[in-house]
């Protein structure tokens, strides 16, 4: 059975590339040398560098944002590999692809050699085609290079994890897709032919806007280039015109945030949400609010999350931040996109500008840390419910003191649990409201001490 080694427009490991291909295609490092970026898994002496220069891959999860190489990877290492490399997209192979590939590399290990299994998109298999796979890997019949952009934590069943190591790649800083850029159009041989200048704006720009995917910039620069060479053969402007920032921003277009509701980028982006407007950072909270609702994010969601840092967060340092994120939440209900992102922002500014205290938030986990290591505790029978009848026979209600009828409306009889007085669960903080609270409540403390 022939082997199915790269079939597509793409270039086999260590194999010629086709003139006409895309130009991001031509334009894939060969090499480790050739490789921008990635510098922390790939370093001098490092577990995946050793392995690839060894000719011995081992078993792998490539996960990261595309455009960040990850393809790429798989076929330098296949490369340098003395084995067969067969590729598999999880969009379109089942269960019935996998079982050819295990036979395929069963026959040759017969003959002593190696296959190494590339399956992009690996997070699209379920359990059950993952499950297929779990033997071959186990054995080590394939070696199992998978790419994911998405978390394989979330994604990936725990067994194949294990006889993995995973790889996060990272995006490409701007200064290195400018580095990928220039080189296509210097190289003659797979890069741009003959191409106009470029000026270095609109280079500067391409690789700023390009999110850090490589494939996005290459891609848009071979259209500005091709749309110039176009224009210049109809008459429309000199050989010496540079592609200027306007074409290259007509090339580009406005590029599609890298965002899905339901993936990884989801939790990475609400996390950086609270967390900047926890650290009260007014700007990267409106940042990070702008790309979810950019993403199309479900403003419910959002909403919600305000609810949430209002009092875990805020907290009674500005009791008054609770009611505001709740009426964000109301209104998201009731005007809805886009306008009611005109409340969230303004709520998200609130949040991001309100002094914070977590003291009720530490004080609830206090008190339910107590419940749980030493159990409930009755209350006093004073406290007890004492509305059926029958209630007066068991002790329940008498003895309490309403405590309207006392001074300063204050109870001046214990009101915790028998044995449980002395315990304090709130340590309130000095910021806002809650300094306030903290001074009153200083007071009624001593009160109950009898101090």
């Amino acid at each position: 059975m022939p082997e199915r080694l790269f079939e597509s427009d793409e270039p086999r490991a260590g194999g010629e590339v086709a003139a006409d291909a895309p130009l991001a295609v031509r334009m894939r490092p060969r090499s480790l040398d050739e490789l921008v970026g990635q510098e922390h898994v790939l370093g001098e002496g490092s577990a995946l560098r050793t392995a690839i220069e060894s000719g011995r891959p081992h078993s792998a999860i490539l996960y990261g944002p595309p455009g960040s190489g990850k393809t790429t990877l798989a076929r330098i290492a296949a490369a340098g590999a003395d084995g067969a490399f067969e590729e598999e997209s999880a969009v379109n192979a089942g269960k019935a692809e996998i079982r050819s590939v295990i036979e395929r590399a069963r026959e040759r290990r017969r003959s002593g050699r190696p296959t190494i299994l590339f399956l992009d998109e690996i997070h699209r298999f379920n359990k059950a085609q993952q499950d297929a796979l779990l033997p071959a890997v186990e054995e080590g019949l394939l070696t199992l290079i998978g790419a994911t952009t998405e978390n394989p934590y979330f994604e990936v069943n725990s067994a194949l994890l294990s006889r993995c190591q995973i790889y996060e790649l990272r995006p490409l800083a701007a200064e290195q897709v400018e580095e990928l850029l220039r080189r296509a159009l210097s190289d003659h041989e797979r890069g741009l032919a003959d191409p106009p200048p470029v000026e270095d704006a609109a280079l500067e720009m391409l690789a700023r806007r390009s999110g850090g995917d490589a494939r996005v910039a290459l891609s848009a620069l071979e259209r500005a280039v091709e749309r110039a060479v176009d224009f210049e053969r109809a008459g429309g402007r000199s050989k010496s015109a540079a592609v200027d920032v306007a074409a290259v921003e007509d090339a580009l277009q406005r590029k599609a945030l890298d965002y899905d509701r339901e993936g990884d980028r989801h939790y990475d982006f609400v996390s950086a949400w609270i967390k900047a407007t926890r650290g009260s950072d007014v700007d990267a909270s409106l940042y990070y609010l702008a790309v979810m609702l950019e993403g199309g994010e479900e403003p419910r969601f959002i909403a919600r999350r305000m609810v949430i840092l209002a009092s875990e967060d805020v907290g009674n340092a500005d009791p008054q931040a609770l009611l505001v994120a709740d009426a964000a939440a109301r209104a998201v209900d009731r005007v809805g996109l886009p306008e009611c992102a005109l409340n969230l922002a303004q709520a998200t500014v609130y949040l991001a500008l309100a002094p914070k205290s977590n003291a009720s938030y530490k004080a609830l986990g206090r008190a339910r840390a107590e419940v749980r290591e030493n159990g409930a505790k009755t209350p006093p029978d004073y406290l007890r419910d004492a509305h059926y009848p029958g209630a007066g026979k068991l002790g329940r209600g008498e003895g309490y003191r309403y405590a309207h009828d006392q001074p300063g409306a204050v109870s001046d009889q214990p009101l915790m649990p028998p044995g449980l007085e002395g315990l304090r669960f709130y340590r309130p903080s000095d910021r806002g409201f809650e300094a306030e609270l903290g001074r009153r409540l200083e007071d009624l403390r001593r009160r109950f001490s009898g101090d």
